[in-house]
C-alpha cells in the first residue's frame, strides 16, 4: 500500500508527463487516505479532462474530488451574444428543425432552446451534441 505522500508525488509526476496539460506546475496536489483533490486554473475543459485521466491512472487514487476551475484566456472569452449567434447558425444549418421553430436564449452563458418540432422518422430520438 502506498502512502499519500507517494501517491502524491506519482500524481503530480504523472500530471508533469501529461501531454494535454499547459501548466501542470499549476495544479495542486492533495491526497488524504487514497482520496485525491486536484486544484488550481487550467485553460480549458480539455485540459481539466487530462489532469481527471492522468490522476486516475496513479496506483493507489482510491477516489478523485477535481475542485480545478478552468480559467479561459481572454480570446476564447465568448459573449452571450456570441453563443447565441453560434447557437442560431447551428440550427439555420440543421436541416431537421424547421427555421424559426425553436428559440435560441443566453443567459451568463447557459443556453437555453425553446420550441417544438415534429418528429416524422420512427425510433429513438436523435441526440444533440455542441462542440465547442
Amino acid at each position: 500500500m502506498n502512502s499519500d505522500s507517494d501517491v502524491q508525488r506519482s500524481v503530480q509526476d504523472e500530471l508533469r508527463w501529461e501531454p494535454g496539460l499547459t501548466h501542470p506546475s499549476k495544479i495542486g496536489v492533495a491526497v488524504k487516505d487514497g482520496v485525491v483533490t486536484l486544484t488550481g486554473p487550467v485553460n480549458s475543459y480539455f485540459e481539466k479532462w487530462a489532469a481527471e485521466r492522468a490522476a486516475k491512472r496513479v496506483f493507489g487514487v482510491n477516489a478523485l474530488a477535481v475542485e480545478l476551475e478552468v480559467v479561459l484566456p481572454n480570446s476564447t472569452v465568448r459573449t452571450d451574444a456570441d453563443i447565441a449567434r453560434a447557437a442560431e447558425t447551428a440550427l439555420q444549418w440543421t436541416v431537421a428543425v424547421p427555421f424559426g421553430r425553436i428559440r435560441v436564449i443566453v443567459e451568463h452563458g447557459w443556453l437555453t432552446l425553446q420550441g417544438e418540432v415534429t418528429r416524422t422518422i420512427k425510433g429513438p430520438a436523435p441526440s444533440l451534441q455542441y462542440v465547442a
